[in-house]
Protein backbone atom coordinates (compact mmCIF):
# COMPACT_ATOMS: atom_id res chain seq x y z
CA UNK A 1 0.00 0.00 0.00
CA UNK A 2 1.23 3.12 -0.90
CA UNK A 3 0.96 5.96 1.75
CA UNK A 4 0.87 9.87 0.51
CA UNK A 5 0.35 12.93 2.82
CA UNK A 6 0.96 15.32 -0.32
CA UNK A 7 -1.81 15.86 -3.24
CA UNK A 8 1.40 17.05 -5.59
CA UNK A 9 3.08 13.04 -4.95
CA UNK A 10 -0.99 11.77 -4.84
CA UNK A 11 -1.42 12.99 -8.25
CA UNK A 12 2.46 12.21 -9.92
CA UNK A 13 1.44 8.40 -8.55
CA UNK A 14 -1.96 8.58 -10.18
CA UNK A 15 -1.16 10.04 -13.10
CA UNK A 16 0.91 6.50 -13.86
CA UNK A 17 -1.67 4.43 -13.50
CA UNK A 18 -4.15 3.46 -15.75
CA UNK A 19 -8.09 2.24 -15.90
CA UNK A 20 -10.58 3.27 -13.20
CA UNK A 21 -9.77 4.85 -10.04
CA UNK A 22 -11.93 3.93 -7.32
CA UNK A 23 -12.53 6.51 -3.93
CA UNK A 24 -13.67 5.60 -0.46
CA UNK A 25 -13.40 9.19 1.78
CA UNK A 26 -13.00 8.34 5.49
CA UNK A 27 -12.20 10.40 8.92
CA UNK A 28 -10.79 7.17 10.10
CA UNK A 29 -11.59 4.87 13.02
CA UNK A 30 -12.11 2.38 10.34
CA UNK A 31 -14.39 -0.63 10.76
CA UNK A 32 -15.89 -3.20 8.43
CA UNK A 33 -18.26 -0.52 7.10
CA UNK A 34 -15.19 0.74 5.44
CA UNK A 35 -13.72 -2.10 4.67
CA UNK A 36 -16.21 -3.08 2.85
CA UNK A 37 -16.79 0.12 0.49
CA UNK A 38 -12.87 -1.06 -0.24
CA UNK A 39 -13.32 -4.35 -0.94
CA UNK A 40 -16.69 -3.13 -3.08
CA UNK A 41 -14.23 -0.43 -5.13
CA UNK A 42 -11.55 -3.11 -5.49
CA UNK A 43 -14.35 -5.37 -7.04
CA UNK A 44 -15.10 -2.85 -9.52
CA UNK A 45 -12.17 -0.26 -10.22
CA UNK A 46 -8.55 -1.09 -11.09
CA UNK A 47 -6.93 0.77 -8.58
CA UNK A 48 -8.42 1.84 -5.23
CA UNK A 49 -7.92 5.27 -2.70
CA UNK A 50 -8.82 5.94 0.72
CA UNK A 51 -8.47 8.95 2.50
CA UNK A 52 -8.67 9.33 5.88
CA UNK A 53 -8.48 12.94 7.07
CA UNK A 54 -10.87 14.21 9.96
CA UNK A 55 -12.27 17.33 8.36
CA UNK A 56 -12.56 20.73 10.47
CA UNK A 57 -15.24 22.71 8.36
CA UNK A 58 -18.09 19.84 8.92
CA UNK A 59 -17.98 19.86 12.87
CA UNK A 60 -20.54 22.56 13.88
CA UNK A 61 -19.23 21.76 17.54
CA UNK A 62 -15.74 22.18 18.38
CA UNK A 63 -15.78 19.63 21.25
CA UNK A 64 -17.31 16.55 18.71
CA UNK A 65 -14.03 17.73 16.27
CA UNK A 66 -11.63 17.33 19.54
CA UNK A 67 -13.20 13.89 20.57
CA UNK A 68 -13.23 12.70 17.10
CA UNK A 69 -11.40 9.13 18.19
CA UNK A 70 -7.64 8.97 15.89
CA UNK A 71 -6.55 5.36 15.51
CA UNK A 72 -4.07 5.82 12.90
CA UNK A 73 -1.76 2.99 13.07
CA UNK A 74 -4.75 0.59 13.55
CA UNK A 75 -6.30 2.05 10.63
CA UNK A 76 -3.02 1.46 8.12
CA UNK A 77 -3.45 -1.86 9.65
CA UNK A 78 -6.86 -2.62 8.52
CA UNK A 79 -6.37 -0.93 5.17
CA UNK A 80 -3.37 -3.20 4.19
CA UNK A 81 -5.56 -6.09 5.80
CA UNK A 82 -7.97 -5.17 2.43
CA UNK A 83 -5.01 -4.79 -0.02
CA UNK A 84 -5.84 -1.03 -0.30
CA UNK A 85 -3.74 0.57 -3.23
CA UNK A 86 -3.38 3.70 -1.74
CA UNK A 87 -3.77 5.89 1.23
CA UNK A 88 -3.98 9.56 1.32
CA UNK A 89 -3.02 10.73 4.55
CA UNK A 90 -3.74 14.64 4.54
CA UNK A 91 -2.79 17.65 6.67
CA UNK A 92 -5.21 20.09 7.57
CA UNK A 93 -2.63 22.84 6.29
CA UNK A 94 -2.62 20.33 2.84
CA UNK A 95 -6.25 20.51 2.22
CA UNK A 96 -6.85 24.40 3.69
CA UNK A 97 -3.50 25.98 2.71
CA UNK A 98 -5.34 29.43 3.14
CA UNK A 99 -7.14 28.30 6.78
CA UNK A 100 -10.61 27.14 7.45
CA UNK A 101 -12.33 30.28 8.21
CA UNK A 102 -13.30 31.68 4.41
CA UNK A 103 -14.42 28.71 2.64
CA UNK A 104 -16.59 28.20 -0.40
CA UNK A 105 -20.45 27.92 -0.05
CA UNK A 106 -22.50 25.65 -1.77
CA UNK A 107 -26.26 26.03 -3.05
CA UNK A 108 -27.24 22.59 -1.52
CA UNK A 109 -30.78 23.56 -1.10
CA UNK A 110 -33.46 21.69 0.02
CA UNK A 111 -31.66 19.05 1.70
CA UNK A 112 -29.21 21.58 4.17
CA UNK A 113 -32.62 22.79 5.46
CA UNK A 114 -34.17 19.43 7.13
CA UNK A 115 -32.86 16.48 9.68
CA UNK A 116 -28.43 17.05 9.62
CA UNK A 117 -29.06 20.04 7.78
CA UNK A 118 -31.54 22.18 10.30
CA UNK A 119 -29.65 20.17 13.47
CA UNK A 120 -26.05 20.89 12.11
CA UNK A 121 -26.09 24.16 10.75
CA UNK A 122 -22.88 24.48 8.18
CA UNK A 123 -22.17 20.69 8.35
CA UNK A 124 -23.08 19.62 4.85
CA UNK A 125 -21.57 22.77 3.13
CA UNK A 126 -18.00 21.70 5.07
CA UNK A 127 -18.38 17.85 3.85
CA UNK A 128 -18.83 19.96 0.13
CA UNK A 129 -15.80 21.81 0.76
CA UNK A 130 -13.74 18.87 1.68
CA UNK A 131 -15.63 16.00 -0.92
CA UNK A 132 -14.64 18.38 -3.79
CA UNK A 133 -11.37 19.04 -2.60
CA UNK A 134 -10.69 15.33 -2.37
CA UNK A 135 -12.32 14.61 -5.59
CA UNK A 136 -10.02 17.04 -7.07
CA UNK A 137 -6.61 15.72 -5.45
CA UNK A 138 -7.53 11.87 -6.41
CA UNK A 139 -9.68 12.26 -9.48
CA UNK A 140 -11.67 9.45 -9.13
CA UNK A 141 -13.93 7.51 -11.76
CA UNK A 142 -16.02 5.78 -9.07
CA UNK A 143 -17.11 7.23 -5.61
CA UNK A 144 -17.96 4.47 -2.91
CA UNK A 145 -19.69 5.59 0.31
CA UNK A 146 -22.11 4.06 3.13
CA UNK A 147 -25.52 4.23 3.32
CA UNK A 148 -25.58 4.69 6.68
CA UNK A 149 -25.38 8.48 5.95
CA UNK A 150 -28.43 8.53 3.80
CA UNK A 151 -28.73 12.39 4.10
CA UNK A 152 -24.90 12.66 3.29
CA UNK A 153 -24.81 10.49 0.14
CA UNK A 154 -28.08 12.65 -1.17
CA UNK A 155 -26.20 15.64 -0.58
CA UNK A 156 -22.71 14.22 -1.97
CA UNK A 157 -25.06 13.26 -5.16
CA UNK A 158 -25.98 17.36 -5.20
CA UNK A 159 -22.53 17.89 -5.52
CA UNK A 160 -21.48 16.34 -8.20
CA UNK A 161 -24.36 17.66 -10.06
CA UNK A 162 -22.86 21.44 -8.92
CA UNK A 163 -19.54 20.69 -9.76
CA UNK A 164 -21.00 18.99 -13.39
CA UNK A 165 -18.63 15.60 -12.25
CA UNK A 166 -19.43 12.53 -14.25
CA UNK A 167 -17.62 10.58 -11.19
CA UNK A 168 -20.12 7.57 -10.82
CA UNK A 169 -21.65 7.93 -6.77
CA UNK A 170 -22.35 3.65 -5.36
CA UNK A 171 -23.81 3.78 -2.27
CA UNK A 172 -23.88 1.08 -0.11
CA UNK A 173 -25.27 -0.96 2.42
CA UNK A 174 -25.11 -0.22 6.10
CA UNK A 175 -23.05 -2.59 8.12
CA UNK A 176 -24.18 -3.45 11.59
CA UNK A 177 -23.18 -5.13 14.31
CA UNK A 178 -24.67 -8.45 15.21
CA UNK A 179 -26.93 -6.22 17.61
CA UNK A 180 -28.00 -4.12 15.02
CA UNK A 181 -26.16 -1.03 15.92
CA UNK A 182 -25.33 0.73 12.72
CA UNK A 183 -21.72 0.07 12.29
CA UNK A 184 -19.76 4.07 13.17
CA UNK A 185 -16.85 5.48 13.91
CA UNK A 186 -18.67 7.05 16.58
CA UNK A 187 -19.01 3.92 18.49
CA UNK A 188 -15.53 4.10 19.83
CA UNK A 189 -16.36 6.79 22.22
CA UNK A 190 -19.73 4.64 23.92
CA UNK A 191 -19.23 2.56 26.57
CA UNK A 192 -19.56 -1.53 26.25
CA UNK A 193 -22.74 -1.14 28.10
CA UNK A 194 -23.74 1.91 25.88
CA UNK A 195 -22.97 0.12 22.89
CA UNK A 196 -25.46 -2.62 23.81
CA UNK A 197 -28.21 -0.46 24.60
CA UNK A 198 -27.78 1.80 21.51
CA UNK A 199 -28.92 -0.74 19.57
CA UNK A 200 -32.41 0.10 20.93
CA UNK A 201 -32.15 2.74 17.76
CA UNK A 202 -32.18 -0.33 14.96
CA UNK A 203 -35.20 -1.75 17.33
CA UNK A 204 -36.88 1.18 16.94
CA UNK A 205 -36.30 1.46 13.00
CA UNK A 206 -37.06 -2.27 12.60
CA UNK A 207 -40.35 -1.51 14.59
CA UNK A 208 -41.97 1.30 12.69
CA UNK A 209 -40.78 -0.46 9.45
CA UNK A 210 -43.16 -3.33 10.72
CA UNK A 211 -46.19 -1.12 12.17
CA UNK A 212 -46.51 1.17 9.19
CA UNK A 213 -50.14 -1.10 8.13
CA UNK A 214 -51.13 -0.42 11.06
CA UNK A 215 -50.70 3.13 12.81
CA UNK A 216 -50.39 6.20 11.73
CA UNK A 217 -46.69 7.81 11.75
CA UNK A 218 -47.45 10.40 14.12
CA UNK A 219 -48.41 7.95 16.72
CA UNK A 220 -45.19 6.13 16.12
CA UNK A 221 -43.07 9.17 16.17
CA UNK A 222 -44.86 9.92 19.63
CA UNK A 223 -44.04 6.69 20.87
CA UNK A 224 -40.71 5.83 19.95
CA UNK A 225 -38.96 9.00 20.74
CA UNK A 226 -40.85 8.50 24.50
CA UNK A 227 -39.43 4.94 24.54
CA UNK A 228 -35.58 6.28 23.53
CA UNK A 229 -35.49 9.58 26.05
CA UNK A 230 -37.16 6.94 29.00
CA UNK A 231 -33.83 4.64 27.74
CA UNK A 232 -31.45 7.66 28.60
CA UNK A 233 -31.21 9.04 24.92
CA UNK A 234 -31.68 12.83 23.77
CA UNK A 235 -33.49 12.14 20.50
CA UNK A 236 -33.18 14.81 17.95
CA UNK A 237 -35.91 13.23 15.49
CA UNK A 238 -37.47 10.46 14.25
CA UNK A 239 -38.23 11.82 10.42
CA UNK A 240 -40.68 9.81 7.09
CA UNK A 241 -39.00 10.91 4.57
CA UNK A 242 -38.97 10.39 0.47
CA UNK A 243 -36.17 7.82 -0.44
CA UNK A 244 -35.02 9.80 -3.55
CA UNK A 245 -35.70 13.30 -2.04
CA UNK A 246 -35.86 13.51 1.41
CA UNK A 247 -39.00 15.59 0.98
CA UNK A 248 -40.28 14.95 5.14
CA UNK A 249 -43.53 12.98 4.87
CA UNK A 250 -46.44 13.03 7.17
CA UNK A 251 -47.28 9.85 7.24
CA UNK A 252 -46.51 6.52 5.18
CA UNK A 253 -47.47 6.80 1.36
CA UNK A 254 -46.68 2.81 0.11
CA UNK A 255 -46.48 5.03 -3.24
CA UNK A 256 -43.25 6.23 -2.46
CA UNK A 257 -39.55 4.93 -2.17
CA UNK A 258 -39.73 5.67 2.02
CA UNK A 259 -36.84 5.96 4.44
CA UNK A 260 -37.00 6.50 8.30
CA UNK A 261 -34.50 8.62 9.97
CA UNK A 262 -33.50 8.84 13.51
CA UNK A 263 -30.92 11.15 15.32
CA UNK A 264 -30.16 10.57 18.71
CA UNK A 265 -27.56 10.86 21.82
CA UNK A 266 -26.31 8.41 24.17
CA UNK A 267 -23.63 8.98 26.60
CA UNK A 268 -22.98 12.53 24.68
CA UNK A 269 -21.98 10.78 21.62
CA UNK A 270 -24.64 11.63 18.56
CA UNK A 271 -25.83 8.46 16.96
CA UNK A 272 -27.34 8.47 13.35
CA UNK A 273 -29.36 5.81 11.24
CA UNK A 274 -31.71 4.86 8.88
CA UNK A 275 -33.91 2.50 7.60
CA UNK A 276 -35.75 2.16 3.80
CA UNK A 277 -39.39 0.68 4.73
CA UNK A 278 -40.78 -0.16 1.51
Amino acid sequence: MYIFTKIADLQQFLSSQLGSIGFVPTMGALHIGHLSLIEKSKSETNLTVCSIFVNPTQFNDKKDFDKYPNTIEADIEKLASVDTDVLFLPSVDEMYPNGTEKIKQYEIGYLDTVLDGKFRPGHFNGVCVVVHKLLDAVKPTHLFMGEKDFQQCLVVKRLLEIIKSDIQLITCPTRREPNGLAMSSRNERLSKGGREKASAIHYVLKSIKSEQTKSNFADLESRFVQYLDSNSFETEYILLADANTLELLLDFDPAKKMVVLIASKLEGVRLIDNLRIN
